[in-house]
This record gives C-alpha cells, sequence and structure tokens, in this order.
C-alpha cells in the first residue's frame, strides 16, 4: 500500500525543543552579572524535572523577575543568552518545595508534560532545554574529573575551572542516534518497559567514542534487534534535555527481517505495517497501540516513513 493511499495528515507538527529564539551571545557570559542587573531581565525557575510558571491571565508565564525567584530560587543562575535583546536566565529551585510553590500560587509541572500537553508557548522549550540541560551538567560535575577538588562555575555557567590544578571543563551534550528501521512496506519498532501501555517507538542508542553517527546507527539496530541496516538517511535532529542529550535521527533500510530482540535492552520489537503504523500515529489502531507524541522526534521519522517524505530539519 502506497503512502498516498493514506489520508493526508495536514501540515508537520512542530517538533519540540527546536527553534530556539535565544541569541547565545557567548561574547557576553563574562558580563552575565551586569546582564542579570538589567531590569528586562528575566529568569526560568527549573527543579530537576520541574519548571515552574506564574498564572498570567488564562495562560501561564515562565518568565520570572531577579524579584519574583528570591523567594525560591537558589544558587547561581545560568546565562542562557539574549531573547528579542533581553537577558534569559535559568535558576535551580529545590524540587522538594513543589507543594509549598503551589501554595503560593506558582504552577509546577514536569518539562515533558508541559512540552507534550503544549502548556506553555513553544517558544519557550528551547530555553528550558537549554537551562535544563546545563543544570543537570553542574549538578553531575561539581568535582574536577582531573584531581577531584571541587570546581567553579564561571562564564554565566559556560564552563567550571578547577582551583587545583587549573582544568577547565565546559558543558557536554550526549549524541544519540535514533532511528526507523525499514524494509518496503514494514517499518521496525520497538517497546522498553517504561513506555506506557501500548506506546512503541523507534530504537534508539549512544554514539560509542570513534564512531560516525551511521555507524552508531548500524550497530544499535544489529545489536537491539538482530537486523543487518544498510543505507541510512539523516532526517533532523532534536536537543533532548534528559538530561543532555542530542538526538539524532535516521531512516534506515534494513537487509533481512529476522528478529533477534536483545531482551536487556528492549521489552519487545516487531515490524509493522504502513498502514497500521499510520493507524498508530493518528492513535486509531484497534488494539490502542500508538506512537510519542509530535514533540519527539520518534513521532517524526515514524511519520516521515508514512507519508514518504523526509522530515523537516529542525
Amino acid at each position: 500500500m502506497s503512502a498516498s493511499s493514506f489520508p493526508d495528515p495536514g501540515p508537520w507538527p512542530r517538533l519540540g525543543y527546536v527553534h530556539s529564539p535565544l541569541d547565545r551571545a557567548a561574547h557576553l557570559r563574562r558580563d552575565w552579572e551586569a546582564l542579570l542587573d538589567r531590569p528586562d531581565a528575566r529568569l526560568y525557575l527549573l527543579g530537576g524535572e520541574f519548571v515552574a510558571a506564574k498564572p498570567a491571565g488564562d495562560a501561564l508565564d515562565p518568565l520570572f523577575t531577579r524579584a519574583e525567584t528570591l523567594a525560591h530560587g537558589t544558587g547561581t543562575p545560568v546565562f542562557l543568552g539574549l531573547s528579542e535583546g533581553a537577558p534569559r536566565f535559568g535558576l535551580r529551585f529545590d524540587p522538594g518545595r513543589r507543594e509549598e510553590m503551589e501554595t503560593a500560587g506558582l504552577f509546577v509541572s514536569d518539562l515533558r508534560s508541559i512540552a507534550t500537553q503544549g502548556l506553555l508557548p513553544p517558544e519557550h522549550l528551547g530555553p528550558l532545554a537549554c537551562a535544563k540541560a546545563l543544570n543537570a551538567w553542574h549538578g553531575r560535575h561539581r568535582f574536577c574529573a582531573n584531581c577531584g577538588q571541587e570546581s567553579g562555575m564561571i562564564e554565566g555557567g559556560w564552563r567550571r575551572d578547577c582551583p587545583g590544578c587549573g582544568a577547565q571543563h565546559f558543558p557536554r551534550t550526549d549524541p544519540v542516534v535514533i532511528m526507523l528501521a525499514t524494509r518496503g512496506d514494514l517499518c521496525l519498532m520497538g517497546r522498553q518497559a517504561h513506555f506506557a501501555p501500548g506506546m512503541w517507538s523507534a530504537l534508539a542508542g549512544f554514539v560509542e567514542p570513534g564512531e560516525t553517527a551511521e555507524e552508531a546507527v548500524r550497530r544499535e539496530v544489529l545489536e537491539e534487534a538482530g537486523v543487518k541496516v544498510g543505507a541510512v538517511t539523516y532526517q533532523t535532529c532534536q536537543p533532548w534535555p534528559f538530561p543532555m542529550s542530542l538526538m539524532i535521527g535516521f531512516l534506515a533500510e534494513a537487509e533481512g527481517a529476522d528478529l533477534v530482540i536483545d531482551r536487556s535492552e528492549l521489552e519487545d520489537a516487531r515490524w509493522f505495517t504502513r498502514h497500521e503504523t499510520a493507524l498508530m500515529l493518528a492513535r486509531t489502531h484497534p488494539d490502542g497501540l500508538f506512537t510519542p507524541p509530535p514533540v519527539a522526534i520518534a513521532h517524526h521519522l515514524i511519520r516521515a516513513f508514512v507519508v514518504g517524505e523526509d522530515a523537516p530539519k529542525g
């Protein structure tokens, strides 16, 4: 069955955490304290997986003045960049104070729910992803990997310096390949144990040292599902702040159909027809099976297979 046999699904949905309005303004990072003092400076409040926002009529506003953060924020803010010329920062709060903050009239929810449910305007997702990933990196890298001494945050959070050995440490992003293997009118999807019941998705895995993204695609599909992959075609990419990854999306041509599933990696894996996949994408599958929501890059890879078009570049 060809892609033209399916109803037009309409415009491509927006991929989550992309098209950030931030000008990263790296040349201003040494002056972050002066920027924080500007009257137009605004801060995002994040506590682990949680994001805070304040009511603004019928909507929610995740941007706080410096004075508004004094009752809830902790530590040193990270400088994210400029948005329409105004400084933007990310500041941590203790997630254990969530109930207290809600009692004070704030809205607090996890970043995944905010993205998937559209609780905030999409232009905030990119800056929030940046702040979430930076805060996660600082939380995991307080001590110098070279000598073990506690390091200090400088340049608005974009570097940590060790006072003991002088080593400089920079925020890291973990490259992850995510791929939909296809074979004619079939595509390969898997399930992990933590997935919601009925959800199936593209396979994914970290790029290993000394490996290209394409090599990682072939290795991961072979390791997880026992399927050898030939041609690999890049589609799009997405920052994924859980905690600090870059998801690099591909379609991959499978050279065989027999599956040998690594149950330590996947709960299950199977081939789906294009028609069945279209029903899953539309969430009309008779067995209640479905794919990830549009905020996730997997949705866009699966849609590219169903409609026979490349996914829009992020």
